[in-house]
């Protein structure tokens, strides 16, 4: 099992959504910033590496808002970790991904995003 680390970056109502790749496993879904946990990597460290790597900032990394593990149809199994991403440093600028987008958290439900992160959707609109 793969372990990944994400953030939760919020600004107001709106959060950061990333669009993967056309040629992505999962193409085209929308996701949450982050990326898969490196061996001797702690899931803090992966973040701030992955942020950095995909958006060109420089995060402190917040409380830890979900733990779970998602097993997708094709076999990919993904113990989950969600962080707060509390402050950053940068202007975030989109290296990898097709497209990244402010949403309105109560929009959430109209995107096509990995079904892994349905949880995290709900617990975000519960915030609200």
């Amino acid at each position: 099992m793969k372990r990944v680390a994400v953030g939760i970056i919020e600004k107001q109502d709106r959060v950061l959504l990333c669009q993967r790749k056309r040629s992505a496993r999962y193409a085209l879904k929308w996701e949450f910033p982050g990326g898969k946990v490196k061996e001797n990597e702690s899931l803090e460290d992966c973040l701030k590496r992955e942020l950095f790597e995909e958006l060109n900032i420089k995060a402190e990394i917040g409380n830890c808002l979900l733990n779970k593990t998602n097993v997708y149809p094709d076999g990919g199994e993904f113990e989950v970790s969600y962080f707060l991403i509390d402050n950053y440093v940068g202007r975030i600028r989109n290296k990898i991904f097709e497209k990244i987008l402010w949403i309105n958290i109560a929009e959430l439900f109209s995107i096509d995003m990995l079904e892994g992160n349905r949880e995290m959707v709900l617990m975000l609109n519960e915030k609200q």
